[in-house]
């Protein structure tokens, strides 16, 4: 089982690993802080995201290290995003998906996939299976990003479904650790749109009192 599971790490490189098993453990953390409206989703967000771009340079998946780069760059503005206030109340508090956000979210996906195959197909990487469904998936984090940033309870459905297919994705491609990040973030994503979704209810219904 271990030898099935692990076998692709025999010729990788031992700092590699460590690099991949601490961006994991992070990447583990900032969902957690995400699910529990923590801010600290950010800081350590950017700790993992920094550590898979440069993995993921290194083993040329380009389209997984865009959305790592955007994740970066969207951390610091979601970073910023959650630490507005008026006076004591937060100034965007966790909230569902307007129409124009719908919209502006079905744009940002089709400009996301568009741009990611129009990059895999100038440096020629359709050359597998997974490369098509990364272009997808692509599209589907990077929605689920901004939402995220955003505060909108919708961007766990995202999150879900970019995670149950990064699970195969990841271990296709020999990423045990990543892999395994996957299961678990998609646990977690479930119970936080739970979580959300309940608070998001809870005060719409103090509005209307």
């Amino acid at each position: 089982m271990i030898e099935y599971f692990f076998s692709q790490y025999r010729d990788y490189p031992t700092f590699d690993i460590v690099l991949e098993i601490v961006a994991v453990i992070f990447g583990l953390l900032s969902v957690w802080y995400a699910k529990k409206d923590n801010i600290l989703v950010f800081p350590t967000g950017l700790v993992s995201t920094s550590i898979f771009v440069y993995l993921l340079w290194k083993w040329t998946l380009w389209g997984d290290m865009m959305i790592n780069g955007y994740y970066f760059v969207m951390s610091i503005y979601g970073w910023y995003h959650w630490t507005r206030k008026k006076g004591d109340t937060e100034e965007f508090p966790i909230s569902k998906i307007s129409s124009s956000e719908k919209r502006i979210a079905i744009i940002l996906f089709i400009f996301t996939v568009a741009f990611v195959v129009s990059v895999y197909h100038y440096f020629g990487k359709f050359t597998t299976w997974y490369a098509y469904v990364d272009t997808f998936i692509t599209g589907i984090f990077f929605v689920g990003m901004w939402l995220m940033a955003k505060r909108k309870v919708e961007n766990w459905i995202f999150w879900i479904i970019g995670d149950v297919i990064s699970i195969p994705l990841y271990f296709s491609k020999g990423f045990t650790f990543t892999s395994f990040q996957y299961v678990v973030f998609t646990i977690v994503a479930i119970f936080g749109y739970l979580e959300w979704k309940k608070i998001s209810d809870s005060s719409q219904t103090e509005l209307q009192k």
